[in-house]
């Protein structure tokens, strides 16, 4: 060792270890000197500035707040992401209880996490509803060229409903620019034996297939609702809104209507139902699942409790809602 060089002091474990965290703390986030810079100065090692720095975050000496240019609330998205597991959370905070925009903002930040994922998907994708119409006018221009835009569900109505809740798929293509496969048949059919014969069709086996290979999804969920799509565009009754409540149903995942716990209520309207199943949906790159509002809440947290989606993008209330709910229930199974 020269003359010149220093030895790198013992770090001590008293007051004076806290004013060498503030002083690394100051050179690090304030100054911004790099790590081994501060170790020169401070006579350290580049690891004992790391540990130092990591210590005064443990301590609250140095509190890190998040503040992203768009309105979120990452304090709730950890939590989320904590709690499920999840890939990503992206958590759009309330203009109050009655806010009139909440839909179309938690809307517009799906379509704005959809552009955004990198590397750029070659398949994606895509259910129908009032949800994913409204990510579709919020979708960037040119968000992804050359992609394929596969629906993933039947959607052709049975009668005349909300204009484009079933162009979801071309509009997103249109938008890209790229190209769009539709899956042309209905959402449920009137027996178990119809399923069968369409999906053995070529055409519908092959959007099928395209759908299975597809890096990342995106679909909303469907509260169970009079007012819900498959309602008004003819497949369900209220009658049968009523019976499926009866039998536990909270909502529906691409058309499959679901416990509390994600597990299938209703055996031959699930047989019934054409689209990806639950079991297809997993193992791929993103699972993204859109909910906005209270009608959504009960099935939001069982498409999570289930993990059928790796990545949520929600509102705060239902953020708060799925998050107590959660907690009561690991209080209660303890």
């Amino acid at each position: 060792m020269t003359a010149v060089e220093k030895q790198p002091v013992r770090l001590p474990s008293d007051t004076q270890r806290e004013q060498l965290m503030v002083q690394a703390a100051k050179l690090f986030f304030d100054l911004d000197r790099t790590q081994t810079e501060i170790a020169s100065e401070l006579g350290l090692t580049r690891w004992q500035v790391s540990r130092l720095l990591q210590e005064a975050r443990e301590l609250g000496i140095v509190r890190i707040d998040i503040v992203p240019r768009a309105r979120r609330r990452p304090d709730l998205e950890s939590a989320l992401q904590k709690a499920f597991r999840l890939r990503e959370a992206i958590v759009v905070p309330a203009a109050g209880k009655e806010d009139p925009m909440l839909f179309e903002n938690v809307a517009h930040a799906a379509a704005q996490h959809l552009a955004a994922i990198h590397p750029r998907p070659n398949v994606v994708g895509v259910s129908w509803g009032r949800t994913m119409a409204a990510v579709a006018r919020a979708i960037p221009p040119h968000w992804n060229p050359g992609a394929h835009i596969v629906q993933v569900n039947g959607a052709v109505a049975l009668r005349a409903g909300i204009p484009r809740t079933n162009a979801v798929a071309e509009d997103l293509a249109a938008a890209a620019p790229g190209q769009a496969t539709l899956l042309p048949v209905p959402a449920i059919v009137g027996s178990p034996e119809t399923r069968l014969v369409l999906e053995k069709d070529r055409i519908v086996a092959d959007v099928l297939a395209l759908a299975r290979r597809a890096e990342v999804l995106c679909f909303s969920f469907g509260a169970l609702s009079a007012q819900s799509v498959l309602v008004e565009s003819g497949y369900l009754t209220k009658a049968d809104v009523v019976a499926l409540r009866r039998k536990g149903a909270v909502g529906d995942i691409l058309g499959r209507f679901v416990d509390a716990d994600g597990r299938i209520v209703d055996d031959d309207l699930d047989r019934r139902t054409i689209g990806l199943r639950l079991e297809d949906i997993g193992r791929r790159a993103q699972v993204i699942g859109v909910s906005a509002g209270p009608t959504k809440h009960a099935i939001a947290i069982a498409a999570l409790r289930r993990a059928i989606v790796n990545v949520i993008i929600t509102d705060e209330a239902t953020a708060r809602f799925v998050l107590e709910a959660e907690a009561a229930a690991g209080k209660a199974r303890t």
